[in-house]
């Protein structure tokens, strides 16, 4: 059985910055696509960033310049280091993964996923 489960949530002001980590308990975690997502209160749940197998990236347009994702395939761990963070980024923060390979383009979609983790808080105060 698959498990990610992910760290790093907290609370911040605005233009803070947290770091939020992701463990992969499998082997092949290398093989894997990988995304963060997140859901506010009364919302869907979104894509915020995502990576392929070859660590091709996708951002939420919401994120780009501001968020970024990364794989250390050593510690089988993803991160998302958020920067500049503002009051609309609070939402639970999901990790999740695919065990197959997938269009760069399918990956800030839930449905692409079939492992998730339990969720990391986030949240900004203006």
């Amino acid at each position: 059985q698959v498990q990610l489960v992910e760290s790093g949530g907290g609370s911040v002001q605005a233009g803070g910055s947290l770091r939020l980590s992701c463990v992969l308990s499998r082997y092949t975690y290398s093989e894997y696509c990988m995304g963060w997502f997140r859901q506010a209160p009364g919302k869907e749940r979104e894509g915020v960033a995502a990576l392929d197998s070859d660590a091709n990236t996708r951002y939420a347009d919401s994120v780009k310049g501001r968020f970024t994702i990364s794989r250390d395939n050593a510690k089988n761990t993803l991160y998302l280091q958020m920067n500049s963070l503002k009051p609309e980024d609070t939402a639970m923060y999901y990790c999740a993964a695919r065990d197959r390979w997938a269009d760069l383009w399918r990956l800030l979609s839930p449905s692409t996923y079939n492992y998730w983790g339990q969720g990391t808080q986030v949240t900004v105060s203006a």
